[in-house]
């Protein structure tokens, strides 16, 4: 049996151009009988919604140094970082710290 989950994914601080220059996902993940982690979010985005260079978000199965990462508006390392277990209706904020200079 397939399950789903439900998120809002959002991206700022110049993310948002990796990802068709939407800031905003509403996303239904299928996650078969096992939860479902930031780290399996993480690569559903790299799979499916990823427009720009893979390498300016993710680096060796997480995201790269420089990307913050919040969960319902708490740092995702509070959390548990990539083996959080995400729960239907989270908001999940991918934000940039990266600049050109």
């Amino acid at each position: 049996m397939t399950n789903v989950i439900h998120l809002r994914v959002e991206f700022g601080g110049g993310a948002e151009l990796l990802f068709g220059n939407q800031k905003k996902h509403d996303v239904a993940i299928p996650t078969g009988p096992q939860k479902c982690t930031l780290s399996d979010l993480i690569m559903w985005l790299k799979e499916n919604l990823l427009r720009g260079k893979e390498e300016l978000f993710v680096q060796e199965k997480t995201v790269r140094p420089g990307i913050l990462v919040l969960v319902n508006d708490t740092d995702w390392e509070l959390l548990g970082g990539l083996a959080y277990e995400l729960k239907s209706n989270d908001n999940v904020l991918f934000i940039s710290t990266l600049h050109g200079g």
